[in-house]
């Protein structure tokens, strides 16, 4: 390790170890970049981020709040549908005149179901090829949600949902219009048998986990649910947070990728509404804005970069 590496990581020790930290010095050390080094990146991701307070004295405090509150999240969202969908099967209570599987009505619970795994589908599809180079998201992880992955209870896990749902995760597709296109099953072929892999019982992938934070983002905020391109902003988040050397935070990477990432997309989330592309807070004015940005400051980049414009989507995300 070079002395300016053990400098910088020295100076963020300083800023991070004030009971109150700045927040003007802690963005000016990590404008030039953020060491990996003992947790340091994760930690700052989730100040600048707003999931932690200036005053580290709240923090305990705070994190176990919200931890309970998605935890809640999973009960409502994730086991409780499940399980009425289990009775749904068993019993048939619920498929009476008024609500049954063909109701168009808007508040049948089949209804919502149904619309439901119509997202978790598009989630799925995306989150299985998530950053494909990379080995990480279909290892399992250390931490499996144990509030699903209950042995007394067998609770259905979005997993399973997608495999016993009719329609085929690679027919479905959402596009940033809302509009979703459903298109007959292709034949399976080996390379798309691996992509689908699935780990013992008891054990589940780290994009399992990424889906699954897709999906209650995606039934809390209802007017932009999904959009394809959401799982590559979650992924590096949810990877940072979970490979963190400190096993206390690592433990608690799906809750706390969860809040960051609702906290980033309550900045970018325009860029997800087709409606509001060509406005000020829409992706094309944005990405306009950059390339005029460029082209003032890096003329010979701009040139090379040509038409090729869709390459600069991603940095069109973060605000200008």
């Amino acid at each position: 390790m070079s002395r300016l590496h053990q400098s910088r990581i020295a100076d963020f020790q300083e800023v991070l170890g004030e009971p109150t930290v700045a927040l003007t010095k802690l963005r000016e050390l990590c404008f030039s970049g953020i060491p990996f080094d003992g947790g340091l990146r994760c930690l700052c991701w989730k100040i600048l981020l707003n999931y932690l307070p200036l005053e580290k004295a709240l923090w305990s405090s705070l994190l176990k709040k919200q931890r309970d509150l998605y935890s809640q999240f999973l009960k409502e969202m994730i086991i409780q549908p499940g399980i009425a969908k289990a009775n749904l099967g068993v019993s048939r209570e619920d498929v009476t005149l008024e609500d049954h599987p063909l109701n168009p009505n808007p508040d049948s619970r089949w209804n919502t179901y149904f619309k439901d795994n119509e997202v978790l589908l598009q989630i799925d599809k995306d989150v299985r090829r998530l950053y494909p180079d990379m080995a990480f998201f279909q290892r399992p992880t250390d931490y499996p949600c144990l509030l699903i992955l209950d042995p007394q209870n067998e609770f259905e896990t979005l997993r399973r949902r997608v495999e016993q749902t009719t329609l085929k995760s690679q027919t479905v597709a959402r596009n940033r219009s809302g509009v979703t296109n459903v298109s007959s099953p292709l034949k399976t072929t080996p390379s798309s048998l691996s992509e689908y892999e699935v780990l013992p019982n008891g054990c589940e992938a780290h994009w399992e986990v990424v889906e699954r934070i897709l999906f209650i983002y995606a039934k809390l905020n209802p007017g932009i649910a999904y959009v394809q391109g959401m799982n590559e902003i979650v992924g590096p988040l949810y990877y940072t947070f979970a490979t963190d050397p400190n096993s206390e935070w690592k433990e608690h990477a799906e809750a706390d990728t969860f809040f960051c990432f609702t906290n980033l997309m309550a900045e970018i989330r325009d860029n997800f509404i087709k409606s509001l592309d060509d406005s000020q807070c829409g992706i094309t004015y944005k990405m306009e804005k950059v390339y005029s940005t460029l082209k003032e400051k890096d003329v010979e980049l701009y040139l090379k970069l040509g038409t090729g414009r869709e390459h600069v989507f991603i940095v069109c995300l973060v605000p200008v």
